[in-house]
């Protein structure tokens, strides 16, 4: 028995698959750097939901359009190396994560640096 649900297994096999096929064979000189950070696969296993990061903020639009363009391609791609009984529809999305979590660090900072001086305003005090 696997210890995870066969979507999940699936989700990771895809995600490798993916990001090598639009690194490999999406030959668009428009695309920069873009990385296949997560699958998500619905409940039935007929939509899988990619998420994409890019390096450049101002080239995720035009990433987004680019992919969604070959994601025929890419799903041709994937069923040639996934043997599986329906292949997925992709979906890609913008991976907001990695914003969100350097936004949450950054102000974790902030806080951190605002405690010191208020704890040496007390030592002085004392």
């Amino acid at each position: 028995m696997h210890p995870y649900k066969r979507s999940q297994r699936l989700s990771i096999l895809l995600r490798e698959e993916i990001a090598d096929i639009i690194m490999r064979r999406v030959k668009d000189p428009r695309l920069g750097f873009v990385t296949v950070t997560d699958v998500e696969l619905s409940e039935d296993l007929k939509i899988a939901r990619v998420f994409v990061s890019v390096l450049k903020e101002e080239e995720q639009e035009q990433t987004l359009e680019i992919l969604n363009a070959a994601k025929g391609l890419i799903r041709n791609e994937v069923s040639k190396r996934v043997r599986v009984k329906f292949i997925p529809a992709l979906e890609f999305r913008v991976d907001t994560s990695i914003a969100r979590g350097d936004r949450i660090d950054r102000l974790l900072r902030e806080i951190k640096e605002k405690e010191i001086p208020e704890d040496e305003e007390r030592a002085s005090e004392e």
